[in-house]
């Protein structure tokens, strides 16, 4: 499994975590999202686990990783999907949890990633996961822009 570490920088155990935090908070919302820029000679991924506590806040830990520049942006988005997809299940199959996807896709037609959403929220519907879509809730994503930057 990824590295996770919290927004302090401390490593932690993302099944270890999640089970505490289903234990204590037995309602809260898992979303999966990741985001990626491109930067001078390369890409930087970030994948967000965000456990959303209702009326109560956010909590996320982040796995971060740079790659070899990815010019095609449609070769870019489609590996967020992937990676966000990869991480969920796994998680799915240590812990039954309901976990929900965001994606950093735009549902405007004016933009690039709206040929995405069709092939990329199938897939991760297909998978049994409840996909979110901007403008709608973008939990993780919004997390995982944060930490590109």
């Amino acid at each position: 499994m990824k590295i996770f570490r919290k927004v302090d920088g401390s490593r932690v155990d993302v099944l270890k975590h999640t089970i505490q935090i289903l234990n204590e908070h037995p309602n809260v919302e898992i979303h999966i999202g990741t985001d990626s820029q491109n930067k001078k000679h390369e890409t930087r991924y970030a994948t967000v686990i965000a456990y959303h506590y209702n009326s109560r806040g956010v909590h996320y830990i982040v796995h971060k990783h740079n790659v070899k520049k990815i010019n095609d942006i449609f070769t870019r988005l489609w590996k967020e999907t992937e990676m966000s997809l990869e991480v969920a299940e796994w998680l799915s199959q240590h812990i039954n949890v309901k976990i929900q996807i965001d994606m950093d896709y735009n549902s405007d037609e004016d933009h690039k990633s709206n040929k995405l959403i069709s092939a990329c929220q199938g897939w991760a519907t297909s998978l049994g996961y409840k996909v979110n879509v901007k403008p709608y809730s973008q939990i993780a994503t919004h997390a995982a822009d944060h930490h590109c930057q």
